[in-house]
């Protein structure tokens, strides 16, 4: 009966779009308004939105009825963002792609309650790329981001500026977050991710945009729950890739086809100089995505099929994203694609010091399960009180990915930009390793990467997942925790730039000297489990404070001083 059921509701979608969108491509592409400046306020809201004509939508957003807006930040900056949740459920905010201390990265440990604000603040580190924010709770941001809970973040820095490039936002400069959504026969958005038979780019159905006949840049976000896109034009023109999810590339990559998973970011330059008067389409080329991906024609193979995944039209369809009307040129336009960006550099594998094994397995084994899940990543599901894995601070790790699943999965990790080396043990040339923080592991492949864990070290947990959001939500996450160097922390003379304890060893009261930190800091102690022994937060108005230590028993233990923009620490032995 629930399979009719959701046939019905299927056709009803079907029969209700076609009905309600009667010629291809009447509304114009929104365009989300910019937030700029060191200090953003960001208000999740509950509203409503008019997909189809007379009919509203309840939905989320970002200081709006839907979205969010466009954040651009630049490179160096100490920004502060006031996220104030004023939805009924919990929430969270990631920022999506950034390197940032890990209390204020947004994964599930950062929950926003209903009418509280959450205030992180950060330097921005990354280099100049497009990257986005949504929620990232436990076992809600598939719903979250389903009712429209997402935006872009743009960081600018002095490398890109230098480049001639189109810069003019929502004219040649062209933010497209790319979804599909499921919609019941009341209109209302629903998690059936297997039913995301309408598209839209931001936010809208059906849409058009006039372009300038110049050279325009598109800025590309997969942000569907699941569906992975591979983009094109209607009239298959040659295209060029300046940048991925963490940064330009070396030079421009010339291509027609473009695929992005969930999550994964990409920037395009499109000429479309002497195309005045012409129209083009945007395309998703679905037909060409190979079986195992979500969006293909086929995942799994034999009894291993997702129920009713072939009724929904869209799987390995071909069929228009965006009308792109070409009209004059704006008055200073760029008319060429540059020969060259920047000199990006890789890690190097000698300095590598540890490898791991990322395995992506059913929770339990049958031709169902290899596609449906749930899904384990090293044999586990997620668990907010679980440390999955740690690392230090300054170590350069290689992480190898292994999917023995029927499906594809787009891996994420916060913290960190990574380069892929190799795909089945076959080397990936220099010129293709590039930064990302997003890679779709095919079914029965195994992909390997190299990163290095800089600047930040904390207890506090940061996250790795897989980015279609019902997997994640059904706990196919892991956390990980960057502790400092083995080097700062295995000396306990050694005073930390900024902290200092004395005595150390030490039987009773410990004295902290600090220099550089604000007034308002915390404290923590913890012992070698990771477990909290002692913790405050406190104003001092010197630069020593005393923390006693007499309650806690004899061993090594490891103390965090923290204020809002950075966290020290030095290990602590107790005799």
């Amino acid at each position: 009966m629930k399979n009719k059921q959701s046939i019905f509701n299927l056709l009803a979608v079907t029969i209700l779009f076609v009905i309600a969108n009667k010629s291809f491509s009447q509304n114009p592409l929104f365009i989300p308004p910019t937030l700029s400046g060191i200090n953003f306020n960001l208000n999740v809201q509950a509203d409503s939105t008019e997909f189809f004509a007379g009919h509203q939508t309840p939905t989320y957003g970002v200081n709006g009825n839907i979205l969010g807006p466009t954040l651009i930040l630049n490179k160096g900056d100490n920004v502060t963002l006031n996220v104030t949740n004023n939805i009924p459920p919990v929430t969270t905010m990631h920022w999506h792609g950034l390197h940032v201390p890990a209390h204020a990265d947004g994964g599930p440990h950062q929950m926003i309650m209903p009418g509280a604000t959450w205030s992180p603040s950060f330097t921005v580190m990354n280099d100049a790329a497009t990257y986005w924010y949504h929620p990232h709770g436990q076992n809600r941001t598939d719903i979250q981001v389903s009712k429209g809970l997402a935006g872009l973040i743009i960081v600018k820095d002095s490398a890109e500026s230098a480049l001639n490039l189109p810069r003019t936002y929502g004219i040649d400069d062209v933010p497209l977050i790319v979804q599909t959504k499921c919609f019941d026969v009341l209109y209302q958005t629903a998690i059936a991710t297997v039913f995301d038979t309408v598209p839209m780019i931001n936010a809208t159905i059906d849409a058009f945009f006039n372009a300038p006949a110049q050279v325009v840049r598109f800025r590309l976000l997969d942000g569907a729950s699941d569906r992975s896109f591979l983009f094109g034009f209607s009239n298959n023109m040659t295209f060029y890739q300046i940048a991925t999810d963490g940064g330009l590339v070396r030079a421009p990559i010339s291509m027609n086809r473009l695929r992005l998973s969930p999550g994964e970011r990409a920037e395009i330059l499109v000429d479309l100089s002497g195309m005045q008067g012409q129209t083009i389409n945007l395309m998703n080329y679905g037909s060409g995505l190979p079986d195992g991906i979500l969006g293909a024609q086929n995942v799994g193979m034999g009894m291993s099929q997702i129920p009713e995944y072939d009724q929904n039209f869209l799987n390995g369809a071909d069929y228009n994203l965006l009308e792109i009307n070409i009209s004059s040129p704006t008055l200073n336009p760029v008319l060429t694609i540059p020969a060259n960006l920047i000199n990006l550099q890789t890690i190097d594998s000698n300095l590598i010091n540890r490898t791991r094994e990322i395995i992506f397995a059913p929770q339990s084994m049958g031709p169902m399960e290899m596609v449906e899940g749930p899904f384990t990543i090293n044999g586990h599901q997620f668990s907010m009180d679980t440390i999955n894995d740690t690392t230090y601070l300054n170590h350069v790790e290689k992480w190898t990915l292994i999917n023995n699943t029927l499906i594809a999965h787009p891996f994420h990790i916060h913290d960190v930009q990574f380069y892929v080396t190799d795909v089945n043990g076959i080397s990936v040339p220099v010129s293709e390793q590039v930064k990302k923080d997003v890679v779709l592991v095919m079914p029965n492949e195994s992909v390997s990467f190299i990163t290095k864990f800089e600047d930040f070290a904390d207890t506090i947990p940061y996250m790795y997942h897989c980015h279609l959001l019902h997997h994640e939500d059904d706990g196919m996450m892991g956390s990980f925790v960057v502790l400092p160097g083995t080097s700062d922390i295995n000396n306990p003379s050694k005073n930390i730039e900024g902290l200092e304890c004395s005595p150390n060893p030490v039987s009773g009261s410990l004295r902290i000297s600090l220099k550089g930190f604000e007034k308002e800091i915390e404290y923590s102690v913890f012992n070698s489990s990771n477990q909290t022994v002692l913790s405050k937060k406190l104003n001092y108005n010197s630069s020593e404070f005393i923390i006693d230590l007499q309650s806690i028993q004899s061993g090594i233990y490891i103390l965090r001083v923290t204020d809002n923009h950075k966290s020290q620490y030095c290990k602590i032995i107790k005799l």
